[in-house]
């Protein structure tokens, strides 16, 4: 099944472009896990999310989070996308941003944990 949400396609090409030119894996394995059918993508609560990331470190989801749990540290957390809920919740605490935005931003990949 070929993909035909433009934007999503964009984003996979600039990862794979950005892993190449910056030597860095982390943004081919997350290009990977987009190239997954989108019922495949991750499904990640804000409860997870808290759990495994560290203070000041930032959470990679290839998918969706979703508002379960409380956030209660200071961490950036980029996603393919966001409950309205979970959105809030983060932005509380910490910063809750696209994944487009993260490869602008971070472009060595340095302190990303992927999650999901």
């Amino acid at each position: 099944m070929k993909k035909t949400n433009s934007q999503l396609i964009e984003l996979i090409q600039e990862l794979k472009v950005l892993s190449n030119k910056e030597n860095v894996k982390l943004w081919k394995r997350v290009a990977k896990d987009l190239e997954k059918s989108t019922r495949r993508h991750s499904n990640v609560n804000v409860l997870k999310v808290n759990k495994y990331v560290r203070e000041n470190e930032t959470a990679l989801i290839p998918g969706k989070v979703l508002s379960k749990g409380d956030l209660t540290k200071k961490i950036t957390i980029a996603a393919l996308s966001f409950s309205k809920e979970a959105k809030e919740k983060i932005n509380k605490t910490g910063k809750a941003i696209t994944i487009k935005e993260l490869i602008k931003e971070n472009p060595k990949g340095s302190k990303v944990r992927i999650i999901g």
